[in-house]
């Protein structure tokens, strides 16, 4: 049993699906064999994502009705404001809708065409604002550690970065962002050091550093676990440490902001602050709810005061690598150490008949949902691998890793048992399991509704 217990009371439950295999069988087939196309009523236990699928607080539900829906200068928007600035340090707050509104606005006004932003690594829907914008997304992920798990995996390679900046293309650089916790990589965590190497050659060729902030306070719990001279400051404290190196943020509430809608841009440079506002207007509304009513504003607002309690990212934390350890008993190969908010398997290695081109991570993800109601996310080729410019097979992603991404305050220890079962059954017939091919996708972020076929 796991040593680990759940800092708090369940005041509320929800029924959970149980599909017959048939129905499950039927429902995958009608997606095109695209998890995300899955109706969520066929799903026994979601961890596609981790995003926008917390249980709230008594007290966040309690904020929700002191929301004031004024729609310019509301109460909320200023309770907001306060809280994010005491937290960050920035004094420019602009409320977006998601994550995803964050980053696109934010980078809009950054980059050009031609421009580079350079990252320990851009996720999805990051690396398509750079495109979006014209500019080139390029990952320098540190280097991973021969024969040993790195507490810091999430890091920025720092000597690529030097090379980088003074090298032919160094003068096309226009910001570099460090995704805390580095969601593509495993969702390991970013030292203080890293964060602070950064800033150095930033500031020595005159670039701005901004976080992807979505798990700031898992990143913040992390660095006082595992970076020497921070296991007595609280995750709070070093989650302004953090900010306090950087220029700005964009950030996902619907992670560390413990609710279920938002996301924000938060700046030091006023007149960069102001060409992102012009565009809060165009497309999310007045810049003091940016797309959110202000209930929204006040739970998140709660929620980032809650989120930073050593209880619960001490929970958050060791609960995410009990079930890591699980499964690694189950048989998967699973990536050492676990971060807080998922646990990553390496379909490529269990999966090593199916090649990359055919989707070993997407046939392992479709099998956990066939043999047992789970859904887990696929972050392998069809996620991040490169379409070949001649139009042949696709230059495949680094891993071939599926994310079990655990919503924030949701499932119990026996819900994660019940996965572990069903990862079993699978990983017991992995030699007989066959890949897919893509029949229909879109461009950019095409996972979310490409249609699939066995092969």
């Amino acid at each position: 049993m796991p040593s680990f217990m759940e800092p708090f009371r369940i005041k509320a439950v929800e029924p959970i699906p149980f599909p017959t295999e048939e129905e499950r069988r039927d429902a995958l087939a009608a997606a095109g064999y695209n998890l995300f196309r899955v109706p969520a009523r066929r799903i026994t236990i979601d961890l596609l994502t981790d995003s926008g699928t917390a249980a709230m607080s008594a007290a966040q539900w309690a904020a929700l009705m002191a929301g004031d829906e004024s729609y310019a200068g509301a109460r909320s928007f200023e309770r907001f404001e306060a809280i994010v600035r005491e937290l960050t340090g920035f004094s420019e707050v602009l409320p977006v809708h998601q994550g995803r509104a964050g980053e696109r606005i934010l980078l809009g006004n950054v980059l050009g065409l031609g421009d580079i932003s350079v990252s320990n690594t851009h996720f999805d829907s990051t690396r398509a604002s750079v495109e979006a914008a014209g500019a080139e997304a390029v990952d320098l992920p540190v280097p991973a550690y021969e024969g040993m798990p790195n507490p810091f995996g999430g890091d920025l390679d720092l000597g690529a970065l030097a090379e980088l900046l003074t090298g032919r293309s160094g003068r096309r650089i226009r910001c570099v962002v460090l995704t805390v916790t580095n969601n593509a990589n495993g969702g390991q965590p970013v030292s203080l050091l890293n964060i602070a190497g950064a800033r150095k050659l930033c500031d020595q060729h005159g670039i701005p550093l901004f976080l992807d902030a979505s798990r700031f306070a898992e990143n913040a719990y992390l660095i006082t676990e595992r970076e020497a001279g921070y296991a007595d400051s609280t995750p709070r404290e070093v989650a302004r440490a953090m900010f306090d190196l950087a220029d700005g943020c964009w950030a996902s509430l619907k992670k560390d902001g413990m609710a279920n809608i938002g996301g924000l841009i938060a700046l030091r440079d006023r007149e960069l602050a102001d060409r992102c506002a012009e565009q809060v207007i165009a497309t999310e509304g007045f810049p003091t709810y940016g797309g959110l009513a202000g209930r929204d504003l006040d739970a998140l607002a709660q929620g980032l005061l809650e989120v930073t309690e050593p209880d619960y990212l001490r929970y958050r934390a060791e609960s995410t690598r009990w079930f890591g350890e699980q499964l690694s008993l189950a048989g998967l190969p699973v990536l050492q150490p676990t971060g807080c908010h998922a646990v990553y398997v390496d379909a490529g290695l269990l999966l090593d008949h199916i090649p990359p081109h055919e989707l070993p991570a997407t046939a392992f993800a479709n099998e956990l949902y066939l043999a047992g109601g789970v859904r887990v996310c696929e972050l392998g080729t069809l996620v991040f691998g490169k379409r070949a410019p001649d139009g042949g097979p696709d230059i495949p992603a680094p891993r071939e890793l599926v994310r079990f991404a655990l919503p924030r305050r949701v499932y119990t220890a026996s819900h994660l048992e019940y996965v572990v079962d069903v990862a079993e059954e699978v990983r017991s017939k992995a030699a007989q399991l066959r890949g897919y091919r893509i029949e229909r996708q879109g461009g950019a972020l095409r996972q979310f509704t490409a249609m699939l076929r066995p092969v």
